[in-house]
């Protein structure tokens, strides 16, 4: 039992999960949309709530280790669980190689020098210590995660209530490229922009076998969680766009180093630096713990070689954090070069529609699993859940489709390489 998280725990991995380099990027993205980034925030909003009942009425349903792939499992059967589970596994740690490089990007005005030639040690040195701290288990991960939290929720409480004494409506600009737009189109590219805020809604169902009564625990942390996220960044949103002029916004490179400039006069930007860097840690941390558990949950359903369901005298997925943990290595070692951040912003982009294809797979399969109870009011939440993911994926252009697709294609291999063999090896020793 000493290895077990509880609610606490759980739900500061929800907020944390969802809350990290995404806070201090997305006000220069948004500064062109005015007062429809605030509009959009309220839209996304009220997807990732509607995810976050479906996930939490899924995982009461089914407590088990490895999140989505076991509700997939569950309504459609092993295959489409595969790639389901295969899908996220592999964004989980894709994904976090955004977190690294911002993390070590804020770090840059402690350095009297340019690092980018010390970049890439920095970067592996970070992800390791988060790697061997995942190691020693989920409860030592959990309790890492949960001082970070109260650090992040802090910051972003302060400096809103802070800018509402400078707040001034006129610095809510519509750019001349924007304003030509209709307003479902506006609403739409700007809706886009705001979902990646809340990537990471379901990572607390993942872990379930390491949780406290998870039935319980988990729906209500992941509910309660996901909405002090969205108030969480729809005040920061708009304090900071009250604060700093849109046109200018839309040119920063650190929006929120600007607001602390606009309110006070010093050094202060050093602090937001460790404090963005806190934050980017702290997500890293919470998608590194995922990650081991995802993979540990498809071990345990054979869905993927047994070697990931070993765990460490910790009681921690040894292999499937370190799998995952080399193949962070070997993309932060590929792509560290001048031209990372474009590369890296298409990696982002990638990985939004990749978690929406998993998202919408877990909410159809919601519907299945409630529609013979013909609860009217759970049969509403999945269809709002679905509508919002459909409209996502169909605003977006081919091209980003095609790619977020490969990341599903690529387990086609292990499919029948391994795991349709080992089906068949399984169904002829059962009696």
């Amino acid at each position: 039992m000493s290895n077990k998280i509880g609610f606490l725990t759980v739900l500061a991995l929800v907020i944390s999960s969802q809350i990290g380099s995404g806070i201090f990027m997305l006000p220069i993205s948004l500064a062109p949309y005015g007062i429809y980034s605030s509009i959009s925030w309220a839209i996304s909003g009220v997807g990732a709530v509607s995810l976050a009942l479906v996930f939490a009425m899924l995982c009461a349903k089914f407590p088990e280790t490895g999140g989505p792939h076991v509700y997939v499992k569950h309504a459609f059967g092993p295959t489409a669980a595969f790639f389901v589970g295969w899908t996220y596994w592999i964004i989980s740690w894709v994904s976090t190689t955004a977190l690294i490089v911002v993390g070590i990007g804020y770090l840059t005005p402690f350095f009297h020098e340019d690092i980018q030639n010390m970049r890439l040690f920095l970067e592996l040195s970070l992800f390791t210590v988060i790697t061997l701290i995942n190691l020693r288990g989920v409860a030592t991960a959990g309790r890492i995660e949960s001082l970070l939290t109260i650090i992040k929720i802090s910051v972003l409480l302060v400096i809103p209530i802070a800018a509402l004494f400078f707040f001034d409506g006129s610095n809510f600009v519509i750019s001349a490229e924007i304003s030509n737009l209709t307003t479902s189109q506006i609403l739409a590219r700007s809706t886009l922009l705001t979902l990646w805020g809340f990537i990471g809604v379901e990572l607390a169902t993942a872990p379930a076998g390491s949780v406290d009564n998870p039935a319980g625990t988990i729906p209500r942390a992941v509910i309660l969680g996901t909405i002090c996220v969205a108030v969480i960044y729809f005040i920061n949103n708009f304090a900071i766009m009250g604060l700093i002029n849109g046109n200018d916004l839309a040119n920063s490179r650190a929006p929120y180093v600007d607001a602390i400039k606009v309110m006070s006069s010093g050094n202060w930007h050093l602090i937001i630096s460790i404090i963005a860097f806190i934050f980017c840690v702290g997500s890293l941390n919470a998608w590194v713990l995922s990650s081991g558990q995802v993979a540990f949950g498809l071990a345990r359903d054979g869905l993927m070689p047994q070697l990931f369901a070993r765990r460490n005298k910790h009681d921690s997925p040894f292999w499937g954090i370190i799998t995952s943990s080399v193949g962070t290595a070997i993309l932060l070692i590929l792509t560290s070069h001048d031209n990372f951040a474009k590369q890296i912003t298409s990696i982002i982009d990638f990985s939004v529609v990749s978690f929406l294809f998993v998202y919408l797979a877990c909410s159809l399969a919601f519907l299945k699993v409630i529609v013979k109870e013909k609860n009217y009011c759970k049969f509403l939440i999945g269809s709002i859940a679905i509508t919002f993911c459909c409209w996502v994926i169909l605003e977006t252009s081919i091209n980003t489709l095609l790619v977020a697709s490969s990341f599903t294609a690529s387990g086609i291999p292990i499919y029948l390489l391994w795991y349709r063999r080992a089906s068949d090896v399984m169904t002829r020793d059962t009696p």
